[in-house]
């Protein structure tokens, strides 16, 4: 069993934690109790993180997630609770956004050469997965089914699912339900662009975390935000894209149109209690762009921050804690 220390007033230590993790690394801050075992904690939160990556990685053959993308329409895929808790998660979010976030957009990833297939556009797989992508078809909400009593799902119509919009963000609470289990309280669990805090730290302060800035090829600050029990994503178009003229094409697909991203959002950074919604509506809402994206997040009741690019500069817009827009 994880040792924990319930008692109001136990001693606590601060330690650093950090492993690989989905292409990129996992770390966590924390104030734990003294006696904690580093080793186990670090080996359960490592742990945690591979799993989520075993079962949902685009680039490992065997995963669980690929095992659906080569099962034919109509048949029953048989997959593990977590990702099934995903898929239902990304399959709301998909409806509640009118398709900005689509976990279906796996071909054109790999067509554009941000996935697994290439590492560059081909405009052969591009045409294919666009054409593909425009059949008639129900929307992914309706076309993937979810079967969750029996631990199954199934497609309706020939899906490629792509959950790197939104298992990050997921994997970053798996590692807050470890830190929980062993007793710790105060913590800024992270993986890549996601974070998420449990509690403040021990001397009651929030968890400062800073918003980075869209600048391509270095990394600064944009601003400071505090978390306490809040995650944090941020989605944007200055780390991954590509050039197509005068053009820069974000990484992250709109669906509804079989393209990249390019609507002069830079980033959209989401707040919301888990992570995993933290990433897939940072996701949607930089799909969606300032003026559909916006008008969603205000029916929703959604905090986010906008940077758009405008004549050269950023503008920022925001909802919520960000200010008001």
């Amino acid at each position: 069993m994880p040792k924990t220390c319930s008692e109001p007033g136990a001693p606590l230590a601060r330690l650093q934690l950090h492993g690989p993790a989905m292409g990129t690394r996992w770390s966590v801050g924390c104030d734990a109790p003294a006696g904690m075992d580093r080793q186990a904690l670090h080996a359960a939160l490592q742990a945690a993180v591979a799993q989520v990556d075993a079962q949902m990685s685009p680039y490992k053959p065997d995963s669980d997630l690929l095992r659906l993308n080569r099962a034919p329409a109509g048949a029953w895929t048989d997959l593990p609770a977590e990702m099934l808790q995903v898929l239902a998660r990304a399959l709301e979010v998909c409806r509640l956004s009118g398709g900005a976030f689509d976990p279906a957009v796996g071909a054109l990833v790999d067509a554009w050469g941000f996935g697994a297939a290439r590492d560059a556009p081909d405009a052969q797989a591009i045409h294919a997965a666009r054409a593909a992508h425009a059949a008639p078809r129900p929307p992914t909400h309706q076309a993937l089914e979810l079967d969750l009593p029996m631990g199954r799902a199934r497609k309706h119509a020939p899906l490629q699912l792509d959950l790197c919009g939104i298992a990050k963000g997921y994997a970053v609470d798996r590692m807050c339900d470890v830190l929980q289990r062993h007793g710790v309280r105060h913590a800024l669990a992270a993986l890549d662009g996601e974070l998420r805090a449990l509690g403040p730290q021990a001397g009651g302060s929030a968890w400062a975390v800073a918003l980075e800035s869209p600048l391509e090829g270095r990394r600064s600050a944009q601003g400071v935000i505090e978390l306490q029990d809040l995650a944090v994503a941020t989605s944007g178009d200055y780390r991954r894209f590509v050039r197509v003229g005068q053009a820069r094409l974000a990484h992250s697909m709109d669906g509804r149109r079989g393209t990249p991203v390019n609507n002069g959002v830079a980033s959209v950074t989401m707040l919301a209690p888990t992570c995993m919604d933290a990433d897939a509506w940072a996701t949607a809402l930089l799909v969606a762009g300032p003026g559909e994206g916006l008008a969603l997040a205000q029916r929703l009741g959604l905090e986010a921050l906008w940077l758009l690019r405008r004549g050269g500069a950023l503008v920022q817009l925001g909802l919520g804690r960000f200010g008001c827009a």
